[in-house]
């Protein structure tokens, strides 16, 4: 960061005074929570051997807690992916208002937990939210785009897959992927539908199946790497899916894509996603890539719903 701000600068006196009173120990902060889309840092503090009683050296452990997890929270911030190549230190460091903004927010952090430890030392856990129209960190890092970017066509030449007949989700019969084995059980995914492989079966190519409520790329195995803008591409390299083809507005409110571990939990996706596997990661392992007939299929299909245009995407990783 090449300038620190004044109140920056008063945060970090602050530590140092406190330093003097109270030991501030180190606690390994709780990071980027990318599932409930916050971040967490725990701050930990320990009262001064000069307290005059048990009260005031509570509250100065406290004070100590609370500007720990301040600077805890400012490092987490500044680590935050914003893409695949920038983080939010990078930002800062090539943009004064990103840094006071971000200054700011980190001093307008929820208090979350706290709570006495034993001998009389204190913790407190501040979080901030990712995404939201105000005091988020979308709020403050990603610009705002007058016009958006239309969704690209389908490749021509290539025909869009559809789920398998065989009673799981995805392109399983399309050939892409390598090992030609890859199954999810129907029955573990979010709104599933007995009758949707009959319906895909017997839809032309090029035509819509229609009725998809969301997007769930399933990157399970991957090492896939969460940002705050991804971008998924096709198999060329093409991206269908960006910040550049969604209104700003909503990106900030909501995030362009939900997180998880666990696909049952992929509610952002609606009661009928359609679901498809990223054939690998691109762009330090931080952008999924689908097969072009499985993004063929994705354009096909947000044509007719707009799944992508409201952002009910989920990547399983």
């Amino acid at each position: 960061m090449k300038e620190i701000t004044k109140s920056l600068r008063v945060l970090l006196m602050t530590a140092l005074v406190l330093v003097m009173s109270a030991t501030c120990v180190f606690a390994a902060s709780t990071g980027t929570d990318w599932e409930n889309s916050v971040i967490r840092a725990e701050g930990t503090g320990v009262p001064p051997a000069t307290a005059y009683n048990s009260v005031q050296a509570r509250m100065m452990a406290r004070r100590a807690a609370i500007v720990d997890a301040y600077r805890q929270l400012a490092e987490q911030i500044k680590g935050v992916n914003v893409d695949a190549t920038t983080t939010v230190e990078n930002m800062m460091v090539t943009n004064d208002t990103v840094t006071t903004r971000v200054s700011a927010l980190v001093q307008g952090a929820r208090i979350v937990d706290e709570k006495v430890l034993s001998e009389g030392g204190y913790t407190v856990t501040l979080e901030v939210p990712v995404f939201g129209v105000s005091g988020s960190l979308a709020s403050v890092v990603l610009p705002q785009q007058e016009t958006k970017t239309s969704f690209p066509e389908p490749v021509s030449g290539v025909t869009p897959s559809v789920p398998s007949t065989s009673g799981t989700y995805g392109s399983y019969d399309s050939g892409s992927y390598s090992s030609g084995s890859y199954q999810t059980p129907a029955a573990t995914l979010p709104g599933y539908h007995s009758d949707r492989t009959s319906s895909a079966a017997s839809t032309p190519a090029g035509t819509a199946i229609g009725g998809y409520t969301g997007l769930i790329v399933d990157c399970r195995g991957l090492d896939l790497n969460p940002v705050m803008s991804p971008v998924i591409q096709n198999a060329e390299g093409t991206p269908i899916y960006g910040y550049k083809n969604l209104d700003s507005a909503t990106v900030i409110q909501n995030g362009m894509a939900a997180y998880t571990t666990d696909i049952n939990r992929a509610s952002r996706a609606g009661s009928n996603p359609l679901v498809v596997r990223a054939i690998r990661v691109t762009n330090h392992n931080a952008y999924p890539v689908l097969s072009t007939a499985d993004a063929n299929r994705v354009l096909i299909e947000n044509g007719a719903t707009g799944f992508l245009d409201a952002t009910n995407v989920v990547f399983v990783r």
